[in-house]
C-alpha cells in the first residue's frame, strides 16, 4: 500500500489534500484521480469562466501525476 494525496486546482484556488488515501498501486491512484476529476467537473457551471481544472497527485516522494479536465467551446460549422 502507498499513501497518495489528491490536490484540486479549480482554476481559482488550490485545495490541498492533507489526509490522502491508502491505495494498492500508482495505477489505483490514477483511476482515483480520473474518477475524482469527473465528479468535480460535473459540478461546474457550463462554460463558466475558469483557468482550468486539475487534480495533482503526490506521494511522500513528491508529484506522481496530474489529471487535467479541458473544455472548450467549438463554433458550429455552417
Amino acid at each position: 500500500m502507498s499513501h497518495f494525496y489528491f490536490d484540486i486546482w479549480d482554476g481559482e484556488a488550490l485545495v490541498v489534500d492533507e489526509e490522502g488515501l491508502d491505495l494498492t498501486s500508482q495505477r489505483a491512484a490514477e483511476v482515483e484521480a480520473a474518477l475524482s476529476l469527473a465528479d468535480v467537473a460535473k459540478q461546474l457551471e457550463p462554460f463558466a469562466s475558469s483557468d482550468g481544472l486539475a487534480i495533482n497527485v503526490r506521494d511522500a516522494s513528491g508529484p506522481v501525476l496530474r489529471a487535467i479536465f479541458v473544455r472548450e467551446r467549438v463554433q458550429p460549422i455552417n
